[in-house]
């Protein structure tokens, strides 16, 4: 697919006389950041009346200022991904991920992922301000691991959610079936991760030079030689309810990278699901919570142990 720019025109009102360029720009158009406006408005990219002017230029009534966002950077195509929609409004919208979905464009996925999907649902995102970093994710989930995933439509909305995160004022909640009986009904892990010394595609608790990291968990049921677990990370570092599971002995099922290579139970991913995500909208300023059910081919391997 051909990255073409987006274009929009702005008629200035009797109300916005007087205005510098870079602020009027910053102001009307969410994608844009003023840095990001005068860079654009030194690139030609922003003309008023058809001519270039300075990002000091004072707006008049009646001004026609043309606005020619720049193309996605290369990787960040639009794609007619489908994509289960839990929530959405102008602000923000909450996605429900399938495993084997990748988040993002990297390394041997250069298309195709859910953030391609995104870039066709919310066109505002292919003019997302680079210095802003991949456009409107405010957290990641594992290829392999489905559920809630947060989504910001402006660079602001993101702003004010990762300060959520970062203040751990977020509730996430995830499913993980584990192989073995946990010693304790509820318990909280405390190590600190980190990249694995022996293997640097892996993450591994780090007495000395990890993050720190924190995660809850309580057993919800015993079945047999497993147990199902509602998990609660209190940090957000990579793979860290695997890496943590696992370093107790209670791998999550499914998980080749952390856990057994052969496993006893026919799951092609590993059976990690976030199922709860609840945080304080950013607009409205309104608690909310959203939940979504266990996909068929997790719910399969419980109603198995079960029997």
């Amino acid at each position: 697919m051909a990255s073409v720019s987006s274009r929009q025109r702005l008629i200035v009102t009797a109300g916005e006389e007087g205005e510098r360029l870079d602020r009027y720009v910053a102001q009307r158009v969410p994608q844009l950041s003023r840095a990001a406006a005068q860079r654009l408005i030194g690139a030609a990219g922003i003309l008023v009346n058809h001519a270039t002017v300075k990002p000091s230029y004072r707006l008049e009534e009646g001004d026609l200022v043309d606005v020619s966002l720049p193309p996605p950077a290369p990787g960040l195509e639009p794609e007619p991904i489908p994509l289960e929609i839990v929530h959405e409004d102008e602000a923000l919208a909450v996605v429900n991920k399938p495993a084997g979905l990748v988040v993002h464009p990297a390394h041997g996925h250069r298309a195709g992922t859910l953030l391609n999907g995104l870039l066709a649902r919310y066109p505002e995102l292919r003019a997302w301000p680079e210095e802003e970093g991949l456009p409107g994710l405010v957290h990641r989930l594992d290829r392999d691991t489905s559920g809630l995933l947060l989504v910001a439509r402006t660079p602001a909305v993101r702003r004010a959610l990762r300060a959520q995160f970062k203040a751990r004022r977020v509730c996430k909640v995830y499913l993980a079936l584990v192989i073995g009986q946990p010693q304790f009904g509820r318990a909280r892990i405390e190590a600190p991760i980190g990249r694995d010394p022996a293997a640097r595609k892996r993450m591994a608790v780090l007495p000395n030079g990890g993050k720190p990291a924190l995660t809850g968990y309580q057993v919800l049921e015993p079945l047999g030689d497993h147990t199902l677990l509602e998990v609660r990370p209190e940090t957000g570092r990579t793979h860290q309810i695997r890496v943590h599971l696992a370093a107790i002995g209670y791998p999550v099922v499914g998980d080749r990278v952390y856990g057994p290579q052969r496993q006893r139970l026919p799951l092609a991913r590993h059976f990690l699901h976030a199922s709860q995500l609840g945080f304080r909208h950013p607009v409205t300023d309104e608690d909310v919570t959203f939940t979504t059910p266990l996909p068929p081919e997790l719910e399969a391997i419980l109603e198995e142990l079960r029997r």
